[in-house]
């Protein structure tokens, strides 16, 4: 059900939300043909698009409940199920952000798209190459990536994007870790880095998801973030062992991409010549993997 303008004046902002989030999903539903989602369309079909039932089945949520959401009704709704009601009504990435801000939460996986990832920054850090390059947010997520920095410590490519993590990655994956000489101190300053950031995002789910999920996988994060340390970004030197090539001493940069210490480029410039062969070697390694 529609708000009228004279009812949109005076309602509250919660309100507003739920009736837009409502629209939107009718909206969506009745423009996708159950074609689209490998369903049958049947001969007595009148309902345009997919009924409500069929998206309530394709998300594993009940008739009802999805019913109440389409109604605007004051219930609550899981990130898990905006995910569902997100791949099963084939939302692009704009559409994805939109159907969770209308639910006034935080997308659980926001490494798959970026709305700061332009193409022109894309093609920035492409032309950096054979230095690694990648734009990374606050949490750490890893939003967009050059080949060579693809290469460094893992096979990038093959992680499931939602775990395109640096905290993740750093204490949870073999193949990243093993390839951090010093992997202890490292793990003790990104904990540090991720208390000090936090401070301004305490309240918001993704942040106490990733924090939960750390906390759930690697005993090693428990310590290091029961030490409540706090560490600022500075630009420092970091070795790292490559399979491909061997060990590559790199200087650290970030390069911010706003006011404020939110989105940033990183980048690894050779520490010596040396490692600058190997970082041009890594290069065309990563060339020709992708093509």
């Amino acid at each position: 059900m529609t708000m009228t303008v004279q009812e949109t004046m005076t309602a509250a902002p919660a309100d507003i939300r739920r009736h837009e989030l409502a629209a939107f999903l009718r909206h969506r539903r009745e423009h996708i043909t159950p074609e689209q989602v490998g369903l049958p369309r049947g001969r007595r079909r009148r309902t345009p698009g997919l009924r409500r039932e069929e998206v309530a089945h394709l998300s594993a949520v009940g008739v009802t409940w999805y019913t109440w959401l389409e109604q605007a009704r004051d219930i609550q709704v899981s990130v898990q199920v905006l995910d569902a009601l997100a791949r099963s009504l084939l939302l692009d990435p704009s559409e994805r952000a939109h159907l969770f801000q209308l639910a006034g939460a935080a997308d659980p996986t926001p490494a798959t798209s970026c709305p700061s990832i332009t193409p022109a920054l894309r093609q920035l850090i492409e032309q950096l190459e054979p230095l690694p390059a990648c734009v990374q947010n606050s949490r750490y997520d890893i939003l967009a990536h050059n080949r060579t920095y693809g290469l460094l410590l893992c096979d990038l490519d093959a992680v499931p994007p939602e775990d395109r993590n640096c905290m993740v990655l750093c204490y949870t994956n073999e193949e990243w870790a093993g390839s951090i000489v010093h992997l202890e101190e490292t793990r003790r300053l990104m904990a540090a880095r991720l208390r000090a950031a936090m401070a301004n995002h305490l309240a918001e789910p993704a942040w106490k998801m990733l924090l939960k999920r750390l906390r759930a996988e690697s005993p090693e994060f428990c310590e290091a973030w029961d030490r409540h340390e706090v560490v600022s970004h500075r630009s420092k030197q970091k070795e790292f062992r490559n399979p491909y090539v061997g060990r590559v001493s790199v200087i650290h940069t970030d390069l911010w991409l706003g006011p404020d210490l939110g989105p940033r480029m990183v980048t690894y410039t050779p520490a010596d010549e040396e490692s600058r062969k190997r970082l041009e070697e890594l290069h065309a390694i990563a060339v020709a993997r992708s093509s």
